[in-house]
């Protein structure tokens, strides 16, 4: 049972919005991703998707996403993105994917799941640039991790590895980035003993803001499609 990662799919089937607008790397990118996936993953592994997995407005809207979503082989954890306008509450989402026959999907929502060893947890964070309402927003981000991780512990115990998925970077090479919110995010990850930590939402000339590799003994990975090629990177 692997567990793999991609954020940041941007998917548009019922309203097509070509995304090669934003680079050829995003050319095909919904077929590339596909080939990949299918090539690696197995229907006993776990996808996480963190953030941005459709541009639909509705939650209706989103169906023939998961459709293809669907027919791609393996569970799928998905996360909220800052352009995931269609997200509701999570009975709504789970009532919505079981009328249209979705299976293997569901949401991290203030909650956790349990793959093997390995305790899933996340929060969508916000970012470190808005200097209006960031403060705020992301100390509401950082209650909403601890509750997800205080769910993940209940349930699973203290002995497994934790990887926690979010949207917006958790660390940023940002020069506007607010360094205070950052230490308080990771001193959140410290104290829970998070093994991994991946992240979505930096796109083209944004990748040089992030933060990868090991930090205190928690690796970062950024994992948004264009980034890693619209291949889901592996974290087991």
């Amino acid at each position: 049972m692997a567990i793999y990662a991609i954020s940041d799919l941007h998917l548009s089937f019922k309203q097509p919005k070509p995304m090669d607008i934003f680079g050829d790397n995003w050319k095909d990118h919904a077929e590339r991703t596909k080939a990949n996936w299918m090539q690696k993953v197995k229907e006993q592994d776990t996808v996480l998707l963190p953030g941005d997995f459709s541009w639909a407005m509705k939650l209706e809207d989103t169906l023939p996403d998961f459709q293809f979503l669907n027919a791609l082989p393996g569970r799928k954890l998905l996360l909220k993105g800052n352009h995931d306008y269609w997200w509701t509450t999570l009975n709504k989402m789970r009532n919505f994917l079981q009328e249209n026959n979705i299976v293997n999907v569901d949401f991290i929502y203030n909650n956790s799941y349990c793959v093997e060893d390995t305790i899933i947890c996340g929060t969508r964070l916000w970012s470190f640039n808005d200097t209006k309402d960031g403060k705020k927003m992301l100390e509401r981000e950082i209650n909403r991790l601890k509750l997800s991780l205080e769910d993940g512990i209940q349930q699973f115990g203290t002995q497994k590895r934790i990887i926690v998925c979010m949207h917006y970077p958790p660390v940023s090479n940002a020069t506007m980035a607010d360094t205070e919110m950052m230490q308080k995010i990771f001193a959140v990850l410290q104290e829970y003993s998070v093994s991994i930590c991946i992240y979505g939402h930096l796109h083209g000339d944004s990748h040089k803001e992030a933060v990868e590799g090991v930090k205190n003994g928690i690796l970062f990975k950024l994992v948004s499609g264009d980034y890693i090629n619209f291949d889901p990177i592996c974290l087991s």
